[in-house]
């Protein structure tokens, strides 16, 4: 069992940034991945940005040189910096852990992030 809780979100005018925070807890020495998705009202979530632990990085288009994924010293800690925010970026933010040995895909309960001037 693996427990996710985000933190960081909130308002922020367009052109300001935000660093989003995911704590896991549990078994977390059997996470291969963790990721950031995003909900806006009306529409599906959808995959902002991912990190392979020992390996590469993954982006959506939309955000690929303003946000960075990145995980702490502390190894139970991944980040989301995200820069030069629109109003489109507005949603509900979660965080995910996926654990290969059981093929089971963790999830935090999400934080809002609100881009408005």
């Amino acid at each position: 069992q693996v427990q996710l809780v985000e933190s960081g979100g909130g308002l922020v005018q367009p052109g300001g940034s935000l660093r989003l925070s995911c704590a896991a807890s549990g078994d977390i020495f059997s996470i291969y991945s963790m990721g950031w998705y995003r909900q806006a009202p009306g529409k599906q979530r959808e995959s902002v940005a991912s990190i392979i632990f020992g390996a590469n990085t993954n982006y959506e288009d939309s955000v690929k040189g303003r946000f960075t994924i990145s995980r702490g010293s502390a190894k139970n800690m991944v980040y989301l910096q995200m820069n030069s925010l629109k109003p489109e970026d507005t949603a509900v933010y979660y965080c995910n852990a996926y654990v290969a040995k059981n093929y089971v895909t963790y999830w935090g309960q999400g934080t809002q992030v609100t881009v408005s001037p």
